[in-house]
């Protein structure tokens, strides 16, 4: 018998969380699409490579210092609980921003202190909020959650800049802080809707101390398939992130302006959100995951080179969305893998410690980018950005035939 392609969203749980995430994460993306723009308009032109390329820098060291300790507190605590504290944290930092916009701000640092405050409160929500689908859906629908939940991250990736764009354009950029300090109440009032979610026993849950910090990291390091996959997303996106560099485009090579700089910016999601639409319905059913998770990063490293060479918005916004396909292809896989490899009492662990590349590639990345951008211009850094992650698949696979040969069966 056939399985529905949203069976996961009739459990009640799941379906709150998924409802409140997406209208939450599309604020979140519109703020991250409004603060690279904000940045670019208050620093001189020759200061815009690495001005943009330190937001990148304040989003990841607070991962980098607090996500070990984030993945120990999401297994020891009560996930919903610390959630509802998370996302309450971040909904204040996001009006205090708005609050310091509309009160014309002209320095650029509160922009870099609130972000960063944001990412230690972001440090600590996603692996609660990771490892807390697995409570709210059965074994056999977990891979159904995980691809509805890229999903609702690429529609979210999509409506969040879009919108933001407008909003930019049409009322400024603080409305788009406060806009995604309001939706975060959404995600808040799912958590106080929930009922009867499973919870670890205390037993199980263990403590929160440096041990079992510890046990976390062996753990991850001492399983090829979460090990590989891991690195794979940290080196790809290390090499290919050029999000930062986006207004760049938008303003000195295409000349497209604020909205066509929203379009842009969702590009990626678009080609995702058809991507994920696929997935959803594919996912149990694909044979070589391996296989088709190397591929997918190839042709996002691919995708990169043609973006950095391309003067012209509509190949561009193409090159920008096949990234968005095939990274979503990756994504969707690499959750599926390391939740099915991972205990339920170790996933927290296992999240904080995957926070750190799937963050600190990215974000390290923009600074890259950035640093690359200002001395040798923006398509010379997304070009040989995009090489460079096509040379970090080459080595993953040859180090891991593990993941090369990886199949459905395997994780059985």
């Amino acid at each position: 018998m056939r399985q529905s392609s949203f069976i996961a969203l009739r459990h009640r749980n799941f379906r709150l969380l998924w409802i409140g995430q997406l209208i939450s994460l599309s604020g979140s993306m519109m703020q991250t699409a409004a603060i690279l723009w904000h940045v670019s308009l208050l620093v001189s032109p020759d200061r815009k490579g690495i001005a943009l390329g330190l937001v990148g820098l304040v989003r990841v060291l607070p991962i980098v210092l607090f996500s070990l300790v984030s993945g120990v507190v999401a297994d020891a605590l009560n996930r919903r609980r610390l959630m509802l504290i998370t996302q309450s944290g971040m909904a204040l930092l996001a009006a205090v921003l708005a609050w310091l916009t509309f009160r014309h701000l002209s320095a650029v640092w509160p922009i870099y202190l609130l972000t960063a405050l944001s990412s230690v409160f972001g440090s600590f929500d996603a692996p609660a909020r990771q490892s807390l689908i697995p409570n709210l859906v059965p074994r056999e629908h977990l891979a159904n959650a995980i691809s509805l939940n890229t999903i609702m991250f690429q529609v979210a990736a999509v409506t969040g800049p879009s919108l933001g764009g407008i909003a930019i354009a049409t009322l400024g950029v603080a409305w788009a802080y406060l806009l995604n300090a309001l939706s975060f109440l959404m995600v808040i009032g799912a958590l106080l809707l929930m009922r009867n979610v499973q919870q670890a026993t205390a037993k199980s849950r263990g403590s929160i101390s440096l041990l079992a910090a510890i046990e976390g990291l062996r753990f991850v390091f001492a399983s090829p398939m979460i090990r590989s996959t891991m690195l794979l997303d940290f080196f790809a996106t290390f090499f290919s992130s050029a999000t930062a560099l986006l207004p760049i485009f938008a303003q000195d090579i295409l000349r497209v302006g604020a909205g066509g700089y929203g379009w842009l910016y969702a590009a990626p999601s678009v080609g995702a959100v058809i991507a994920s639409a696929v997935m959803v319905r594919a996912v149990d059913r694909v044979e070589h995951r391996g296989r088709l998770l190397l591929s997918a990063v190839v042709v996002y490293g691919v995708s990169t080179v043609l973006f950095g060479l391309s003067t012209h918005f509509w190949l561009t916004f193409s090159c920008l969305a096949l990234s968005g396909t095939a990274d979503t292809v990756s994504m969707v896989l690499r959750n599926v893998i390391r939740q099915l490899e991972t205990p339920d009492h170790l996933r927290g662990r296992m999240t904080g410690v995957n926070l750190i590349f799937f963050m600190g590639g990215p974000q390290l990345g923009e600074l890259e980018a950035g640093l690359v951008a200002n001395w040798f211009g923006a398509p010379f850094s997304v070009v040989t950005g995009g090489v460079g992650c096509l040379a970090a698949v080459g080595w993953i696979a040859a180090r891991t035939p593990q993941l090369v040969r990886y199949r459905r069966e395997l994780a059985a």
